[in-house]
């Protein structure tokens, strides 16, 4: 498969052409790589105008991914985020209604704001089981009562999958019930990239969504900040006429040439020979997962390539492990009170692999710890997330915040899932939620008396 924005970038810089253009280090070392760094001019192509080279790109994603079309980000999946939700309310204002949007309780905190910034409303389903903050089970069946039993239809249902434990969502099942109340399926997808090169593919595109945005820097080896937005074979054509609109409303004017070339160079390691590494790949996990399962730990998710070990049945909580782990040069993805993450791809040597094995394998089994995590109970909504953003706030600690208005949600990355979202009304099972996960303060609504 060609790659034509590398291709073009490195006859460029062996062409020792005159850079009267930005960027300033004008291609001079520095780190080294600056050669590579070029904006947008004549011959390189505009991202979200493309008709050149990055549209050549663009196409081949396109045909990797089975996809309607496939448009980059060099802003992560928060960019891709923003803009399905841009596509979103034009489709609904096209077709003379209101947008609303189901949507999963585990949503990234990059939906929460983007959905307060252009003023959505969302209605938020509830696991029916009690998950981790960051988990939420939707099942079809589940689905199908909640949408009958809505006043009004939404335009789209929107779930998170893999989520950041490695949990799949029934993505096909989901997609026939969004298609029999003639309503979009939307999927975050962040984390599943690759999904779509196994065999056979489990991709929510090949399951029926309608439009899916992946991190390709979470699980393919592409530069941070490298991202698609999906518009699926079943999506109206609207979204493909609109969707360079909805994504260069929220994109920088100056997106990186060496994220473009590394989504450029990743088209073409998909094409050649991606998927045997990754079955490859899947059997080293599998092989890892039976082995610390038959020690005693634990395991959460279904995800093929990711590692998520749920330790309090082998006597640890999740913190104590990553920092053991920590201590022996082992850096997980993420960890909490209840699990450690491992996200694997076939760039990870299996020396490695083996390493953090025989570690978690070396630590002696203690009793099963009892704690779990406090339920949270669904909060009232006391104003629209896009008024609550917009006022005027001020930051409290968690545990004096009960019966406050959350502003804006205040979680870090990972995994950027809030507890409470802007505009609900903290009450004493968020607070305790929060401070389970270490989240001291948080920024609420400032009293009118004050």
């Amino acid at each position: 498969m060609k790659t034509p924005i590398c291709d073009f970038v490195k006859d460029y810089w062996q062409s020792d052409g005159v850079r009267l253009h930005m960027p300033g280090h004008k291609g001079q070392p520095l780190l080294g790589f600056e050669g590579y760094d070029i904006t947008e001019f004549d011959g390189a192509d505009v991202l979200y105008h493309a008709d050149g080279i990055i549209a050549q790109s663009q196409q081949n994603a396109t045909k990797l991914f089975g996809s309607k079309k496939t448009v980059y980000s060099t802003e992560g999946a928060s960019l891709a985020i923003r803009g399905l939700l841009f596509l979103i309310k034009q489709y609904a204002a096209a077709q003379g209604e209101t947008p609303l949007i189901l949507a999963g309780r585990n949503a990234h905190k990059t939906f929460v704001t983007a959905a307060a910034l252009l003023d959505l409303s969302v209605t938020w389903l509830y696991s029916e089981t009690p998950d981790s903050l960051v988990s939420c089970t939707i099942t079809p069946r589940r689905l199908e009562r909640v949408l009958w039993g809505m006043a009004e239809k939404p335009t789209a249902v929107y779930i998170t999958s893999p989520d950041y434990l490695g949990n799949l969502a029934e993505i096909a099942g989901l997609a026939e019930v969004c298609n029999r109340h003639g309503v979009l399926l939307c999927v975050d997808n962040a984390h599943g990239a690759y999904l779509r090169f196994l065999k056979p593919s489990a991709h929510p595109l090949d399951a029926g969504a309608h439009l899916c945005c992946d991190s390709a820097h979470k699980t393919l080896p592409t530069l941070t900040g490298g991202a698609y937005l999906h518009i699926g074979q079943s999506a109206p054509d609207f979204f493909c006429e609109q969707v360079e609109t909805a994504l260069s409303t929220f994109a920088t004017t100056s997106p990186s040439y060496l994220i473009l070339q590394s989504l450029d160079a990743t088209n073409r390691y998909l094409a050649d020979g991606f998927r045997e590494e990754l079955e490859a790949c899947c059997e080293r996990v599998r092989e890892v997962k039976l082995r610390l399962q038959n020690k005693g730990y634990g395991l959460v998710g279904d995800e093929p390539i990711k590692i998520t070990l749920a330790p309090k049945s082998y006597g640890y909580t999740g913190d104590e492990l990553s920092d053991y782990l920590l201590h022996h040069g082992v850096m997980c993805e993420f960890h909490d009170p209840d699990t450690v993450v491992f996200m694997v791809t076939p760039q990870t040597p299996d020396e490695h692999l083996k390493r953090v094995t025989d570690l978690l394998c070396a630590l002696p089994h203690k009793p099963p710890l009892s704690q779990r995590a406090p339920q949270l109970q669904q909060p009232k909504v006391a104003l629209s997330m896009h008024k609550a953003l917009f006022a005027p706030g001020e930051v409290v600690p968690t545990r004096q915040s009960v019966g406050r208005i959350l502003s804006a949600p205040t979680v870090s990355c990972p995994p950027a899932v809030p507890v409470a979202v802007c505009g609900e009304v903290i009450n004493q099972s968020v607070a305790e939620v929060m401070a389970y996960y270490g989240h001291t303060t948080l920024r609420v609504i400032k009293n009118e008396t004050e």
